[in-house]
């Protein structure tokens, strides 16, 4: 099978594969502009920007983070990323990934307006107010992270009664991603909610308001997963956890290492303060946190509202951001180290070049 290219709003990408947004700086410059450059969508994780380049754009620390949402999500040094992203990929679309559970969602995507994104996509949460932020950029393409049809019904509802717009695309995210699910703990490891069966009620709904593109995502590794859901009728896909094994992530040695030493069990769901399932490798922090012996939780950098400044960080036992900065920064006694379901299949370092080949062409 040969892949037509990926429409998005304006936006035409060469090939439909989108690499997933990873906070704290797994995505970031080399990995979203390099990934764009090579012909799919790269994405820049708009969570942690306080931490890039040792901390240069942040004004205000305590205890070496970045003190208060204003600081973890800086808008400085994520126009930086971007300035860096586009010296890379030049005019090719270039996207945000900015989770709507954030303390200041509103504002970050604004911020990701003027930094230059040409898409925005948003999960953690159903964005039914996500237009109301790009006012004034009437270019940048809106892309909701969804796990259902239902999901698309409401957001499509929503937004043309408020807006008068609809989704440019959506991404259905299935239960085998890394990181925040879109599921229950039960409904992740329930067959009814295994992406290959959710795609087609999806693009169905889809259809009903204008076939908006739909973008398959959790759980995709090869060209034949690729071939799969776009036979299902997907227009796409989005990757997260492949795009690791590449020498362009912008993620930590130590990051990469411990990805490329798990094993199959090693990846499992664990309690997360944003009040979704998260997926993640096994390591010594979660042998900490179940034992309620983790390090001490602060909430210096109140990094997501559903938290509620550290009462469910408190309530699971660790602070997600303190965790994932952790593991950004290369700590692997106390990083907290997201992975998809297959992780455990990443067995070296490519360039991105080679890897876009590879899914393009096949193994």
């Amino acid at each position: 099978m040969s892949f037509k290219p990926l429409r998005i709003g304006k936006y035409l990408i060469k090939y439909p594969i989108v690499q997933g947004g990873m906070g704290v700086g797994i995505s970031w410059d080399q990995l979203a502009g390099t990934v764009s450059k090579e012909g799919g969508l790269g994405v820049i994780s708009s969570v942690g920007t306080g931490y890039y380049e040792d901390k240069k754009y942040t004004h205000k620390l305590i205890s070496n983070r970045p003190k208060d949402a204003e600081n973890f999500y800086s808008k400085e040094a994520l126009c930086k990323i971007f300035e860096n992203a586009r010296k890379i990929c030049g005019d090719a679309p270039l996207a945000a990934n900015i989770l709507y559970a954030m303390s200041e969602y509103g504002r970050v995507v604004q911020d990701a307006c003027e930094a230059g994104a040409d898409i925005i996509i948003t999960g953690a949460g159903l964005p039914t107010n996500m237009p109301e932020f790009t006012e004034g950029y009437p270019d940048v393409a809106l892309v909701p992270i969804i796990s259902s049809a239902k999901a698309l019904k409401i957001i499509c509802k929503r937004w043309q009664k408020r807006y008068n717009r609809l989704p440019d695309a959506v991404i259905l995210e299935g239960p085998k991603s890394g990181g925040h699910q879109g599921f229950t703990y039960e409904q992740c490891l329930m067959e009814e909610f295994a992406l290959e069966n959710l795609v087609k009620p999806v693009v169905e709904e889809a259809a009903l308001w204008g076939d908006i593109p739909v973008i398959a995502a959790g759980g995709i590794w090869d060209k034949s997963d690729i071939e799969q859901m776009i036979d299902l009728g997907a227009s796409g896909v989005q990757m997260g956890t492949r795009f690791i094994g590449t020498y362009e992530c912008d993620a930590h040695a130590t990051f990469k290492k411990v990805l490329l030493e798990a094993k199959e069990e090693d990846i499992y769901l664990l309690k997360s303060p944003v009040g979704y399932p998260a997926r993640g490798v096994h390591t010594n922090l979660t042998d900490l946190v179940e034992k309620r012996e983790g390090p001490a939780i602060r909430c210096i950098s109140n990094c997501v509202a559903p938290c509620k400044r550290g009462v469910e960080a408190r309530e699971v036992g660790f602070c997600i951001a303190d965790r994932l900065s952790d593991a950004y920064e290369g700590n692997e006694e106390f990083g907290l180290f997201f992975s998809g379901s297959n992780g455990y299949r990443l067995n070296k370092i490519i360039p991105v070049a080679e890897l876009m080949r590879v899914l393009i062409e096949g193994e």
